[in-house]
């Protein structure tokens, strides 16, 4: 009885945490590729292979922490 209870404890766990970690690394990335658009000298098309790259990172990320479990 207590076995099931604890496997899934241990279940919501490990995802609260994946969703903790991967908001952290989101939040990052995020706020670095926004800190580049706030000079004046690199404009919306100096920083759009960084949106890019951020935007594929994110979505590897998502990924491999919910999709990928073999």
């Amino acid at each position: 009885m207590l076995g099931g209870w604890n496997k899934k404890a241990r279940n919501s766990m490990n995802k609260i945490t994946t969703i903790v970690g991967l908001s952290f690394a989101i939040f990052f990335l995020v706020g670095l590729a926004t800190t580049l658009t706030r000079s004046m000298m690199i404009t919306f098309w100096d920083v759009l292979p960084v949106y890019i790259l951020m935007g594929i990172a994110i979505v590897m990320m998502v990924y491999e922490a919910f999709f990928d479990k073999k």
